[in-house]
């Protein structure tokens, strides 16, 4: 009887050792380089992120209708938006402005990353 429980307990160990799973995510830091960041242009990055996630409701035949006003039709519409700090507070869904896209999920880490980087090099016309 002793030599069973052994057994069984020896068993138990194995099968839940064997279980034992890691995630190579959870256990090292993985740097995802697929986002570039480098050489963001309005024209390349910007605009192409804000047709595909935005101008279904804030373009300039939709604003008034669903996009509260607000266009991001051109460079000077999204700058202004850059540069009083609402567009990036509604892209990363900040305390205090209506999370956007509204009707839709977050935009990715690499998106919003790309519009910080044309933020931050002060939102130029290329």
């Amino acid at each position: 009887m002793k030599t069973k429980v052994i057994i069984l307990l020896v068993l138990l160990v194995l099968t839940l050792a064997s279980c034992y799973y890691d995630n190579e995510e959870k256990l090292y830091f993985v740097l995802d380089t697929s986002c570039n960041l480098e050489n963001v242009t309005f024209s390349g990055t910007v605009k192409p992120i804000l047709q595909a996630s935005c101008h279904r409701c804030h373009s300039n035949a939709n604003s008034l209708n669903s996009g509260g006003g607000i266009k991001l039709e051109n460079h000077a519409d999204v700058q202004s938006m850059a540069n009083n700090g609402k567009l990036m507070g509604a892209v990363t869904h900040a305390s205090g402005f209506i999370p956007m896209p509204q009707d839709g999920g977050k935009l990715s880490d690499c998106e919003i990353s790309q519009l910080q980087r044309w933020v931050d090099n002060q939102t130029p016309n290329n």
